[in-house]
């Protein structure tokens, strides 16, 4: 299968080790000197709805990559560290499972 880079535009990215949906890469980052793909960038996730901006993007390896399908991209790499920890609210702990 060929592929364009304007086809890897907006292809959601899923990490195979724990099936987690990464985002959807907007970038592809590409070494001037040799004309090979390098990494893809995939957008941050939002803060607040986006009205806080978002969180650092996610820069994936060419080599972590496993299988380009038509809609997704399969990689294999460690999940990227979560900037925000969730605090608890005022009800947690009144709800038991």
């Amino acid at each position: 299968m060929n592929c364009c880079i304007t086809d890897l535009r907006n292809k959601e990215v899923i990490n195979a080790k724990n099936g987690c949906r990464m985002g959807q890469v907007c970038d592809v980052e590409i070494d001037s000197c040799n004309g090979c793909i390098v990494a893809i960038i995939i957008w941050g996730r939002p803060k607040c709805f986006g009205f806080f901006g978002r969180e650092e993007d996610i820069r994936i390896c060419w080599n972590d990559i496993e299988v380009i399908g038509h809609d997704t991209i399969l990689v294999c790499t460690e999940p990227p560290e979560s900037g925000s920890k969730r605090r608890k609210g005022a009800f947690d702990g009144i709800f038991r499972l």
